[in-house]
């Protein structure tokens, strides 16, 4: 008996010799802490990797936090770079700002990664139709040498015409174990004009009579559903069909190569019915406006006028002028395969629609929580993961605070600041 009793306590230590270290509990002290509506100053505990108000039993580390103002961690809701296996660049790069969070809405299964260093959702092929986007990218990336033929078709993209061939295509979708559910509508009020129409290849989208069919289907699989729009018409029925995520604003981008292909506006242009349907609806767009707004403020570009870049510029900030007035949610995303959501929410702050505050809460809580609704993040509140970003100064007073982390939380450990 004795024999027995030494046996199992040598295997009992060597078990707690394997186990993991003991989380480390902290008292954060002296910090400024962001609301979603103003910094105020409190003092936080994390125990377990979480965020609580009350002192635990055990206070391991006490940080002072002296004055600096502390917000939660960014997030980027739209951009096909995230978490692509052997892309340690892309990793750095959003880790070193800030962003912990990313949703890639188009991937290929077998080369997302998990363990990327910024928690990343996917919804790996997206749903299309004949001929649609991104077939001609995926095709354009195949003649440079870039990817292989069997990560395209019924991988990438799903091109689909009937219920039918949703339905053919969802076991092999689900087999991927996606995130969410990407569906593409590209100009679908020119649906039929467009389907067999070679100019057209890769500039339309599925039939947007079937979108509510996958939209059921999606939502049966505990599944939301993420939309490309391109126009007006386009956030309409993706509203009516009840998706979870509109990935663009409308007008995000001309229907072509230069912007005279952005005319005429008005195909883009939301009206305040339009903002208010979707607020009902408890949609939330994508901003993803960055690139064309930058173009906006620069010289005049071939094929442009300075009267046309001011009536493209009007349509992209009067639709996010109404969705912020109708109380849509907007995330932050920028779709900029090579940059992150900084140059978005920089591009965002600088047309002057939003408070500083209200970006802030639109790049942490609104972002974050769109790409994991499921997991208590993006906030500083009681049971949410103890993550956060320390900044040198007050960012709704001087919005390039963002840039300047000084310290860093993730999941109750902490981090040195960006090098």
């Amino acid at each position: 008996m004795q024999h027995r009793f030494m046996l199992l306590s040598l295997v009992c230590s060597a078990i707690h010799a394997q186990s993991p270290p003991r989380p480390t509990s902290y008292e954060l002290r002296g910090g400024q802490w962001f609301d979603g509506r103003a910094f105020h100053g409190a003092t936080w505990y994390v125990s377990d990797g979480r965020f609580t108000a009350r002192r635990p039993a055990r206070v391991d580390s006490v940080l002072d936090l002296a004055g600096r103002f502390v917000i939660p961690p960014l997030g980027e809701a739209h951009n096909h770079n995230a978490g692509i296996r052997g892309d340690t660049a892309a990793a750095r790069r959003y880790r070193d700002a800030g962003i912990l969070y990313a949703m890639n809405p188009d991937n290929v299964p077998r080369l997302r990664d998990r363990q990327w260093g910024v928690d990343v959702a996917f919804t790996n092929g997206g749903f299309t139709g004949p001929g649609g986007h991104p077939e001609a990218l995926v095709l354009r990336n195949l003649a440079r040498g870039v990817g292989k033929p069997e990560d395209g078709r019924d991988v990438f993209y799903h091109p689909v015409r009937t219920r039918f061939d949703i339905d053919t295509a969802w076991t092999r979708f689900m087999a991927d174990k996606p995130d969410a559910v990407k569906a593409y509508l590209l100009f679908s009020e020119e649906y039929a004009a467009r389907l067999d129409d070679a100019r057209y290849s890769g500039r339309r989208g599925m039939d947007p009579a079937l979108l509510p069919y996958l939209v059921r289907k999606a939502h049966a699989s505990g599944l939301r559903v993420w939309t490309h729009v391109e126009t007006a018409h386009d956030l309409r029925v993706a509203v009516r069909a009840g998706v979870d995520v509109v990935a663009h604003l409308p007008g995000f981008r001309p229907d072509g190569p230069t912007l005279a292909d952005y005319f005429p506006v008005e195909r883009f242009r939301l009206s305040s019915a339009d903002a208010a349907r979707a607020a009902r609806a408890g949609v939330t767009v994508v901003t993803t406006s960055s690139e064309l707004l930058e173009m906006m403020s620069a010289p005049v570009p071939p094929g442009a006028t300075a009267d046309s870049m001011r009536a493209a510029r009007q349509v992209v900030e009067g639709n996010l002028r109404l969705l912020r007035l109708a109380g849509v949610k907007l995330a932050v995303g920028s779709d900029r395969y090579r940059g992150s959501s900084l140059p978005e929410a920089i591009a965002l702050q600088k047309t002057g629609i939003f408070t500083n505050a209200e970006l802030l809460r639109m790049w942490t809580s609104v972002t974050d929580r769109t790409i994991f609704p499921a997991r208590r993040i993006g906030r500083i509140a009681e049971g949410y993961e103890a993550s956060f970003l320390v900044l040198a100064g007050n960012p709704a007073m001087d919005f390039s605070q963002v840039g300047h982390i000084v310290m860093r939380m993730v999941k109750g450990r902490v981090e040195a600041p960006p090098s």
